[in-house]
């Protein structure tokens, strides 16, 4: 059994033009999103969870509210593709628990395919969480959804 959590980086500041889209800061909005979300990861979360996070900066504070140790990883970053974050996660093949902080449209397209849902990707929102779980049954592989968390719901 595998779990792999994906996080959304929370609400962050528009990008200014010539900018560098990595150093994007979450809004102060975003900062709460980050924070109530991580009061209610921290409760349901399991020991021995790696935690993975962008580099970009959006994603490094979302990760920080956690208040736990995690990674900085570039397969996390914008343009990675669901292959990547599988490959990082070693899913399914992995054990226990990933926690995974990263952006849209890659983590709605990983939660798709994972799910076997029909289009490319599902939407996720700023600062939510989908918890995915693969297990055997009879035999069979499955991948289920334990959770998809809003912060507005929190």
């Amino acid at each position: 059994m595998m779990d792999l959590i994906l996080w959304r980086h929370a609400e962050a500041h528009e990008g200014q033009e010539g900018e560098d889209d990595l150093l994007r800061r979450l809004t102060p909005r975003g900062e709460k999103q980050a924070a109530r979300m991580a009061v209610w990861l921290d409760r349901n979360l399991p020991e021995g969870l790696r935690v993975l996070a962008s580099p970009a900066r959006r994603a490094e504070q979302t990760a920080q509210a956690l208040g736990r140790k995690f990674k900085l990883r570039a397969e996390l970053l914008p343009q990675a593709t669901p292959a990547d974050l599988l490959e990082l996660a070693r899913w399914p093949q992995g054990r226990g628990a990933v926690l995974m902080v990263g952006h849209q449209p890659v983590l709605g397209q990983t939660a798709a395919q994972l799910l076997d849902m029909p289009g490319a990707d599902c939407a996720i929102r700023k600062g939510a969480v989908w918890w995915l779980r693969q297990r055997q049954r009879q035999g069979e592989s499955q991948t289920v959804l334990l959770a998809a968390m809003s912060p507005d719901l929190l």
